[in-house]
């Protein structure tokens, strides 16, 4: 585990602020760490969802100690994650609202901004299932329940923040998000 925030001060290092991809640099560094840690043939059991935790964690406190945005790292991370679980033999769909819970909780502890990092960690579990032929909306659900939970352990107003960003994301699925936040299906 120790190599993840070195492989990624030494990917991060090279960018300037603004130019290059934040998200795509730390999901391939999540991939290959998650692989190479866990191996092939296993389902994600309870020491494994800690390699996944240490991984979100490391890459956003490696991500805010170079100055680079942890809120796109927190999107790589999570698609990172998602797609070494998958290449692992591990369960996309049962591990995706543990894994964006985890990264909406670590960009917090950083002082990144929730509602910023739950649009995000949504966005990285979307890409991961579409890149990966898992299901996009179940996917999606499961990164959105995350989020929310994170945030709304964090406090009542992390919570609304995190709710009006996902609502307001153009990026996201809104018949999907409206359906999950309101309860009301479009």
């Amino acid at each position: 585990m120790t190599n993840i925030a070195s492989d990624l001060k030494n990917a991060l290092s090279g960018m300037v602020s603004g130019v290059g991809d934040v998200a795509d640099t730390t999901r391939l560094v999540a991939k290959k760490t998650i692989v190479e840690t866990l191996g092939t043939g296993g389902a994600i059991a309870t020491s494994s969802m800690q390699v996944v935790s240490d991984v979100i964690s490391e890459g956003v406190q490696t991500a805010s100690s170079t100055g680079v945005s942890v809120t796109k790292a927190a999107s790589g991370l999570v698609a990172g994650t998602l797609e070494g679980i998958k290449d692992t033999g591990g369960d996309v769909a049962s591990t995706t609202s543990e894994v964006a819970h985890h990264a909406v909780k670590v960009v917090s502890q950083v002082g990144g901004d929730v509602g910023e990092a739950a649009v995000s960690v949504v966005t990285g579990a979307i890409k991961a299932a579409t890149d990966i032929g898992s299901d996009v909306g179940s996917t999606a659900k499961n990164a959105v329940l995350g989020s929310i939970k994170a945030a709304d352990e964090i406090g009542s107003e992390a919570g609304g923040l995190a709710r009006k960003a996902l609502l307001n994301a153009a990026a996201l699925p809104h018949d999907l998000i409206d359906a999950l936040l309101t309860g009301v299906k479009n």
